[in-house]
C-alpha cells in the first residue's frame, strides 16, 4: 500500500502529498433559481461486447449490479446475427433457414432484468456472405460482407422482426430501438464503396423492419468518428427512406480532426461534448431536425489506464455538463469486462467496463453511482466543475470536480458552495470518489494483483471500496468549504427548507 494512499486515507479529503494546491473556487447557488429538466441520459443506456456473452452467468451478474446503481434502461451490443448463434442457415437445397432459439434467451435474459436492448443489426451470416472470407480480425471474427442476395437479407430482417413481435408484443418491441449494423465508415463494413453500399443497406433493412410493424423505430448510420450524418439523412430524405433515430459514436481519444474536420485545439475531456454538438447541428439543419441522437459509443481518455482510475468520474461529469440538452442516450462503452474483441481478458481491469473480471467494481462503476444521485431538475451556474440539481422535495444534490489530465501534474482544488434559500446551517452530506474512495487499484495491488480473482478476493476488494456512509457537516452561514484530490468526483446533499405541516 503506498505511502500516497496511507495519507488519503488519514485525511479523509484525499488530499495527496505530491499535488498543488489551486485557488479557491467559489460557485453560487440558489436553490429557489428556474431550473430545467434534466434526464439522466448518460445512464440509461450501456454498451457490451457482443451478444453471445448475454448467455454467461458473469455478464448477466454485472448487468444487475449496474442496473442497480444506474437503473440502466437498454443495453446494446454486437453480432445478434453471428454465426455463433445459429440464426441462419440454408438446407442442403439452398433454402434459408432461421433459428431464433439464442436471441429469444438473450433477449428474454434482458428483460427479465428490466432492460431493453438496441438492436444493433449485425454481422453477416457466412451462407448469407457476398464474401464469406471477409472476416474481420477481432477474435471472434465477425463476417463483415454485405450479403450475397439482398433480397434473402430483406426476408431474414423480417422474419426476424416479426418474430420478435409474436414473441413478445407490439407494444413492447416498438419501445425497442433498431440499429443497422455497426461502423459502416470503418473496417466493420466491406461494401464497395462503404457509403452507398451502406445506405442501401440501411434502406432494405430499414423497410423490412417496417414491413413487420411499422412502430419499430429504426436508425443509423451508427458510424465511427461522428462520421456521415448529414449524408444519410439527405439520401433518407431523397429516397423516402424511414428514420426515427440518428446514432453514430465518438471517444475522447480521437483526433480532432476526424471528429470535427477541423484544426481546433480541444482538450480529451471536451472532444465528445463537441462532437455531439456537431451532430446535433447537422440533425437540426436537415429535412429531419428532431430526430432523436443516440449517441451509441464513447468512453474519456485512456491514457496511462485512465479508464480503471478515478478520472473516469470527473471527465464524465464534464461530458455530462456540455452534452445536456444535445443527445438523448449517451452510451458508455462498456458496462462489463465480459468483453472479447482481443480475445479472452486474461486480468482484470481492460480499459472497458465500469466492472472488472470477477465482478469487481471500478472507480468508474462508485462514479456511476453517485451520479445517479442526481435530481431530475437542473439550475444553471457558471462553473465548469459543478452540475446543480434538484431534488423533488426541494433538497440540492450538486456534483463537483477536480479534473486533471492523466499526462499532468496532479492539483488539488478547494471549492466553496455559497447557498441561498436553504437554511444557513442546513444539513449537508458529501460522498466522493478519489485516490482514496472506492478506488479498487491500490487494493488489487496490495493483494498480489491476482491474474484469475477468485469470488473471494473480488467480494474483499468490493468490500474495501464501497462507499459507505456519506460525511456529514452543515453549513455554516449558508457556506461550505470542500477540498477536493486530483480527480476527485464529490456529490454534495444539501437539505432543502423544512415547512411546518399545514392545519
Amino acid at each position: 500500500m503506498s505511502r500516497r494512499f496511507v495519507l488519503g486515507l488519514l485525511l479523509g479529503c484525499a488530499m495527496v502529498s505530491s499535488a498543488v494546491a489551486q485557488q479557491d473556487e467559489v460557485v453560487r447557488v440558489d436553490a429557489h433559481a428556474e431550473a430545467k429538466p434534466f434526464p439522466h441520459f448518460w445512464e440509461q443506456m450501456f454498451g457490451s461486447g457482443r451478444a453471445v456473452l448475454a448467455l454467461r452467468q458473469s455478464y448477466r451478474d454485472d448487468l444487475a449490479a449496474v442496473h442497480a446503481v444506474t437503473g440502466v434502461q437498454y443495453l446494446r451490443f454486437h453480432a445478434i446475427l453471428h454465426d455463433e448463434l445459429g440464426v441462419y442457415n440454408e438446407d442442403e437445397h439452398g433454402n434459408p433457414v432461421y433459428n431464433f432459439n439464442y436471441i429469444d434467451q438473450i433477449y428474454d435474459g434482458l428483460l427479465a432484468q428490466g432492460v431493453k436492448p438496441v438492436v444493433e443489426l449485425s454481422f453477416m451470416p457466412k451462407k448469407l456472405a457476398f464474401n464469406p472470407d471477409a472476416l474481420h480480425p477481432f477474435w471472434y471474427k465477425q463476417n463483415v460482407s454485405p450479403p450475397k442476395d439482398m433480397k434473402r437479407w430483406n426476408d431474414l430482417i423480417s422474419a426476424l422482426a416479426r418474430h420478435l413481435v409474436q414473441r413478445y408484443g407490439t407494444e413492447e418491441v416498438a419501445q425497442w430501438y433498431f440499429e443497422v449494423w455497426n461502423e459502416p465508415n470503418i473496417d466493420f463494413w466491406g461494401g464497395v464503396p462503404r457509403d452507398e453500399t451502406y445506405f442501401d443497406l440501411y434502406a432494405n433493412t430499414a423497410r423490412s423492419l417496417k414491413a413487420a410493424s411499422p412502430r419499430l423505430r429504426v436508425g443509423g448510420p451508427a458510424t465511427a468518428a461522428a462520421a456521415w450524418v448529414p449524408e444519410f439523412l439527405a439520401f433518407c430524405a431523397q429516397n423516402k427512406v424511414p428514420v426515427d433515430f440518428v446514432s453514430t459514436h465518438g471517444y475522447a481519444d480521437e483526433p480532432v480532426k476526424r471528429l470535427l474536420g477541423t484544426d481546433e485545439v480541444i482538450a480529451p475531456e471536451d472532444r465528445v461534448a463537441a462532437a455531439i454538438a456537431k451532430v446535433r447541428r447537422e440533425i437540426d439543419a436537415s429535412a429531419a431536425p428532431h430526430l432523436p441522437l443516440l449517441w451509441t459509443e464513447w468512453n474519456v481518455y485512456p491514457a496511462r489506464d485512465a479508464r480503471e482510475t478515478p478520472y473516469v468520474g470527473p471527465a464524465l461529469a464534464n461530458t455530462i455538463r456540455e452534452a445536456d440538452g444535445k443527445v438523448d442516450y449517451l452510451s458508455f462503452w462498456t458496462f462489463s469486462e465480459v468483453f472479447e474483441e482481443g480475445g479472452p481478458a486474461r486480468a482484470p481491469f481492460t480499459q472497458f467496463g465500469i466492472r472488472a473480471m470477477g465482478g469487481i467494481n471500478k472507480p468508474a462503476f462508485y462514479d456511476f453511482a453517485l451520479l445517479h444521485q442526481l435530481g431530475e431538475q437542473r439550475i444553471s451556474n457558471s462553473s465548469k466543475h459543478a452540475i446543480v440539481t434538484r431534488l423533488a422535495d426541494g433538497s440540492l444534490a450538486i456534483v463537483v470536480w477536480n479534473l486533471v489530465d492523466p499526462e499532468a501534474k496532479p492539483v488539488s482544488r478547494a471549492v466553496t458552495l455559497q447557498v441561498e434559500g436553504v437554511p444557513a446551517n442546513a444539513e449537508v452530506t458529501v460522498q466522493r470518489v478519489d485516490e482514496a474512495h472506492g478506488n479498487v487499484g491500490p487494493f488489487y495491488k496490495a493483494m498480489g494483483s491476482p491474474v484469475s480473482p477468485t469470488p473471494a478476493q473480488a467480494g474483499e476488494l468490493n468490500r474495501k471500496t464501497a462507499l459507505g456512509e456519506p460525511e456529514r457537516t452543515k453549513l455554516t452561514q449558508g457556506v461550505v468549504h470542500l477540498q477536493l484530490a486530483p480527480n476527485a468526483l464529490l456529490l454534495v446533499k444539501i437539505a432543502a427548507e423544512k415547512h411546518p405541516a399545514s392545519r
